[in-house]
């Protein structure tokens, strides 16, 4: 648990057994709702977000309030799919969504302004762009550091150069979603561009899929990438 402002170890057990619940509520669903999946999903983190999104003085890349696919710097998939499951449980506030066309529409539109090739092409070390306190952290939380692919590594740039590329936050066709106290919704986050304009308290559980266990694998974004540049990203 990292990021709370629990003081007391009475406050802290009710936050764990907060999230363990959600946690455990909301795998069972997942598994019942996408059988295929049920015994594939990889579990990983869950958070609670409690700020409003609307207005959050964040830098550029970090903001999200402009549309975006999702990458993890430290966490790379290796062209697994990121599936998220949001709840929102503020009493009395809708979390107001917009989002783009799926990557499988965008993507042969942008994907040479975004550099594919450069990185399809990449040599050199994997982790040189990870930074030395980033590898830090990871190692002294005990998670494994997995080696990122050029798949990874794309991923991340475009999720900063969509966040970047004004005409494609202006320009871009979207849908406004708004999801009212008590619902919850479940997206791709890498195979959508999304964004969330206000809201707050809300929680949210990742999920992993592997690329060998997906329905429509045709259409996950590695699959779309490398059909595009021609090259395999990922062993």
């Amino acid at each position: 648990m990292r990021g709370t402002a629990a003081e007391s170890a009475e406050d802290m057990a009710r936050l764990r057994r907060i999230m363990r619940d959600y946690s455990a509520h909301v795998t069972a669903f997942v598994r019942a709702f996408l059988a295929p999946y049920a015994d594939k999903l990889a579990l990983d983190f869950a958070s609670f977000r409690p700020q409003e999104e609307e207005g959050r003085d964040l830098p550029l890349h970090k903001r999200n309030d402009l549309l975006h696919v999702d990458a993890f710097p430290t966490r790379p998939t290796r062209g697994a799919r990121i599936l998220r499951v949001f709840t929102n449980i503020n009493p009395s506030q809708s979390r107001v969504w917009v989002t783009g066309e799926s990557f499988h529409r965008i993507a042969p539109a942008y994907f040479e302004q975004a550099g594919l090739q450069r990185f399809a092409l990449r040599a050199g070390s994997p982790w040189r762009k990870i930074g030395a306190a980033v590898r830090g952290g990871i190692k002294k939380l005990g998670l494994p550091l997995a080696q990122p692919s050029p798949y990874d590594f794309f991923m991340l740039r475009l999720h900063d150069w969509l966040k970047e590329n004004s005409a494609f936050q202006q320009k871009t066709s979207h849908v406004r979603s708004e999801f009212p106290p008590g619902s919850s919704w479940l997206v791709f986050t890498d195979g959508v561009p999304h964004a969330a304009l206000s809201g707050r308290f809300a929680l949210e559980h990742t999920f992993i899929v592997p690329r060998q266990a997906l329905v429509a694998p045709d259409v996950a974004p590695i699959s779309v990438l490398e059909k595009l540049c021609g090259k395999k990203l990922s062993a």
